[in-house]
């Protein structure tokens, strides 16, 4: 690792002395500068006012209803290390988590703040992997490298009716030298149901360019009885039509687990963490798979799918429509193309 980098840290490269410079920023230094945190003013009613300046004066912020939040606006080169949220679970579906690198106009991320950590439905439940952790009560994890080369923008929309208070963030990262190989980040949201005459969930389609596939999360709700998971996930890469370059054998299989799950379960590269299988209410799933040591790797396109069957009490494969969300994880070397256009806010809400 050349000195000053920021690319390329593990376990073997702690001990390495570099010249890149850490920052963080959060409610308490919003622009992360050098000597910038714990500035704010504690008013006379507020809980430091006895302590004064310096103190945990200002650990959060309140986004506004219908307004969007910049929690971050970084000057580069450099590269996003970890960023920690956490925020009342209404704030999972209704607010819109969205990144921009550099000069772009429209975002390489744009996810639901709950699913881009792979807590799907709505709902806060334990995450236990590498790039990704949800740890009680609700702190919402992420170690994915987001490197950029001029600048670095996150926001948070909340496109609820009412204004979200308590909302905390830290967001980490190193200013240095970046690879003229480093690709960029990338996220997509989808939500569809599939259709018995062609049973099939699109997550994603239409990307261009050249990168790698690293990530794949699905919050599945159930609306036939039985198994629903003999379905197969697809990779079309590079001019593939009908016929797809890798094929799964089974959505079970290709997260991880067999013979229909059984147990819920959170590992470092895959998991099946959430299960929902109540009396009266909808059966609902979440998965999630890293492709950290196995990425999927595309030179000008890449579209992918997962089928929705079950079983017919014949032994035959019974097509099913059910309520799938997805998210797909890729790097890219930029640009990259337009997303489909984001499901308004009541569109997003589980059952």
């Amino acid at each position: 690792m050349k000195e000053g980098q920021v690319l390329g840290m593990c376990l073997g490269a702690l001990p390495l002395v570099s010249a890149a410079k850490t920052r963080s920023i959060s409610a308490e230094n919003p622009t992360g500068e050098p000597g910038g945190g714990a500035k704010a003013q504690p008013g006379k009613d507020h809980a430091a006012s006895a302590l004064g300046k310096g103190w945990k004066v200002r650990p959060c912020i309140t986004i506004p209803a219908k307004e969007t939040a910049t929690l971050a606006e970084i000057e580069g080169p450099g590269a996003i290390q970890h960023i920690w949220i956490t925020a009342a679970e209404t704030a999972l579906r209704n607010c819109l988590l969205r990144m921009f690198w550099d000069d772009e106009q429209q975002p390489s991320v744009e996810v639901p703040l709950g699913d881009f950590f792979a807590c799907g439905h709505g709902v806060r439940y334990k995450v236990n992997s590498l790039p990704v952790a949800v740890n009680p009560s609700g702190g919402l994890n992420c170690y994915w490298p987001m490197p950029f080369m001029k600048r670095a923008r996150i926001t948070v929309e909340n496109q609820h009716s009412q204004n979200l208070g308590g909302f905390f963030y830290q967001i980490t990262y190193s200013l240095g030298e970046v690879s003229a190989d480093a690709a960029y980040f990338h996220a997509q949201w989808r939500r569809a149901m599939t259709r018995r005459e062609h049973p099939e969930h699109t997550i994603l389609e239409g990307v261009k360019g050249r990168g790698h596939y690293v990530g794949t999360f699905l919050a599945w709700e159930q609306l036939s009885d039985g198994w629903w998971g003999e379905g197969e996930i697809k990779f079309y890469i590079d001019g593939d039509k009908e016929y797809p370059t890798i094929c799964g054998t089974g959505t079970e299989d290709y997260f991880g687990g067999a013979w229909g799950f059984g147990d819920t379960y959170s590992t470092p590269f895959l998991g099946y963490p959430f299960s929902r299988q109540e009396a009266g209410r909808v059966p609902k799933h979440a998965m999630y798979r890293w492709h950290i040591m196995d990425p999927i790797r595309f030179d000008r396109e890449l579209r992918t799918t997962i089928q929705a069957l079950g079983w017919w009490p014949n032994g035959k494969y019974q097509p099913l429509t059910d309520d799938i969300a997805s998210v797909g994880y890729w790097y890219q070397q930029e640009p990259h193309a337009p997303f489909p256009a984001m499901l308004p806010a009541e569109a997003r809400w589980p059952r």
